[in-house]
Formats: C-alpha cells, structure tokens, sequence
C-alpha cells in the first residue's frame, strides 16, 4: 500500500514498549477472552485467544482516551477541536511531536487524499456540519441553500491547509490553515486508527491470535480456535429497512482488516429526499447513487476505512476502478440495479476469499 504507516508503529513502539507481557511461545491451552466498551460514539470488542498473556480493559481504555484528545471533533478541548474552532488556528512542532495520534491521522489521511485522487478529504468538515452530521447540533437541513453550500466549499480542499513534515525549530509552524473558516475532520479514518493502535498493543502483550473491532471497522489475525478456523465478518445488507443482524454475506479474515462504509443508515430525509452523511468533496453535496455499500480488504484498518469512504463518493464505477488498482486492496461493493434489486461487484481478489 501506499499509505505510510511508519509513523504509527514508531509511536507505539515508543508508548508501549515498557508494557509487561510475556511474548514467548508457550504450548499452554488457550483460552478466549473478549474485552468490550464504548469509544467514539459507538462500541469496541476485543476478542483474542491466549494462554498466560492478557491485557486488561482499563489499558484499552487509557489507549483510546489518549486518541480521542487528539483526534475526536465532539471534545472541545481535543487537539483537533482547538485547531477547527478554539485557541490554536496553527499547531508548532513541539505541540504536534507531543500529540503523535494527531500527526499520525494526519499524514494517513494526506496520504489518503493523495491515493484516492481526493475523493477521501480531510477539510469537509464545514460541508459536515452543514449537512447536520458533524460535532454540530444535529439539524436536518429542511432548504438547502446553494449560496451557503458556495460558501463553504471556499473553505475546502487541501490547498488550503499547509503541512511541513520537516522539524525545522520548537516553535516553528507545522500545521496552518488560510483561513479560520478551514476545518479538518479524521472521522474517516480515525475508527481504523484506534483498531491498529489496539493491534499493536496485543502485539506488544504478546497476543497473535484476536479480532479487534470498533463500530464495524475489523482487523484480525490468526484463528478463533485450535483448530484453526478464520474469524468471519458479516456484511450487512444495505436497505434501510433491514436489520442490523441480517447480513448479505460473511468474509472469512485472516490476517487482514476490512471496512464497511454505506449511506442506508446515517441519513435523514426531508419532503421525500434522501440526505446521506457522505459528502462529496468536489460538489458540496451529499453523494447518493446506486452504490449502497463499499467493503475493502487490506492490511491495516485505517487504509481499509478511508478507501471505504473515498468509494461510497466515487460512486461504483470510479470506485472499482480505484480499489482494483492498488495494490494489496480488494473491494466488495452492493449496489442497487435498474430494478431495485442488490446485485454485488467485487475484484478478483475478494472473490477468491469465497473459493
């Protein structure tokens, strides 16, 4: 892939490293252990096999409040909500070095942009709120003004931010903005992070055999039994009527993570019409085509969430197109044909997980 996550095993290999945990082979009988929560406005679980090491619920906890500080839009005194709207409208480079989930998100969802030919873009945040699916009070926009939605798309697009990776001083500026009406938003690629930054943590406890899962987004390694059976992922149907039980198919995953992004959930509707939480970057506007659902398979979490994200904007065609050029990536997309009916199109290299 081409998303560098370099800096991610870097940070924890720093913040971890001093963690107890016996990484030896032991032949002991394993046993399951789930560990579950809440974080970013929705639920995590932890399911791993072990057979001394294990982790306890208040270390995941402690790992996943660090993040929220730094990436988590619904805290004002977060770091990104202090660069969006409060006291900090430019972040030097001793308070980035000191925030490394910030930095981090931030370079994946350059990176991101970049790989996705800005389909994925960080600055939507203004088009967000807009629409009534940011940190904003949630309103459902009940007449659309084009002259607002004109408005705030001067506020978007990654010309307007200006990121020096380069440490040139403490106090130099490494992240500024060109006007205070510019807001960044990781929601996108924030729920992967903290499930590679969970995989880490069990990988520094020893744990090689776990499901890790935040609000849908999935990564796993190993098997679920002695007897080596893959962890399975279920992939929803995606009508709005459906329940969130029922399920289109099931992946089996094996050292993989693999996301889901649709807009027959997070919505709303206004005199018959249909308002999705996924906005288009280029228009203004909430994308809604017949693609209903995008699931990627790839190596890590956060790269699998983003690309899930910048599909459902591209559309099926386009999306396809992207996800099957890029390397180590395969796609699953449900999309509703002329006749109302779901009908699936997905690469090579996810069908071949069904063989």
């Amino acid at each position: 892939m081409k998303t560098n996550l370099w800096l991610l095993y870097l940070v924890l290999g720093l913040m971890l490293g001093a963690c107890d945990g016996d990484t030896s082979s032991k032949s002991a009988r394993f046993t399951t252990q789930i560990i579950q929560g809440e974080t970013m406005g929705t639920y995590y679980r932890i399911t791993y096999r072990s057979s001394e090491n294990s982790v306890q619920q208040s270390q995941i906890d402690s790992l996943l409040v660090a993040l929220n500080m730094e990436v988590s839009t619904y805290i004002p005194e977060a770091l990104i909500s202090r660069f969006n709207y409060g006291d900090l409208h430019a972040i030097d480079a001793e308070t980035m070095q000191a925030a490394p989930h910030f930095l981090a998100n931030l370079e994946l969802a350059l990176n991101m942009s970049e790989l996705t030919y800005q389909y994925f873009n960080p600055t939507i945040m203004p088009l967000v709120n807009y629409w009534g699916f940011g940190y904003t009070p949630k309103k459902p926009v009940t007449s659309v003004d084009s002259s607002k939605v004109d408005s705030l798309m001067q506020f978007v697009g990654l010309d307007k931010i200006d990121y020096d990776p380069e440490i040139h001083s403490p106090s130099a500026i490494q992240l500024d903005k060109a006007s205070p009406g510019t807001q960044i938003d990781f929601s996108a690629i924030a729920k992967g992070y903290g499930v590679d930054l969970l995989v880490a943590f069990l990988h520094t406890n020893g744990i090689v055999d776990y499901l890790v899962d935040i609000g849908g987004e999935v990564r796993a390694q190993g098997y679920k039994d002695e007897q080596k059976t893959p962890w399975r992922i279920g992939i929803a149907i995606p009508k709005e009527e459906a329940a969130p039980t029922e399920m289109q198919t099931a992946v089996p995953l094996v050292d993989a993570a693999i996301a889901t992004s649709g807009n027959y959930r997070n919505f709303y509707e206004v005199d018959g019409q249909k308002f999705s939480h996924t906005i288009n970057p280029f228009t203004g506007y909430p994308e809604r085509s017949r693609l209903l659902s995008a699931s990627i398979l790839a190596s890590d979490c956060a790269t699998a969430d983003g690309l899930a994200t910048a599909a459902m904007v591209a559309g099926l065609e386009k999306a396809y197109t992207m996800i099957d050029g890029i390397p180590d990536t395969e796609g699953y997309f449900i999309y509703g044909n002329k006749e109302g009916e779901l009908e699936v199109k997905m690469t090579a290299g996810f069908a071949t997980l069904f063989e």
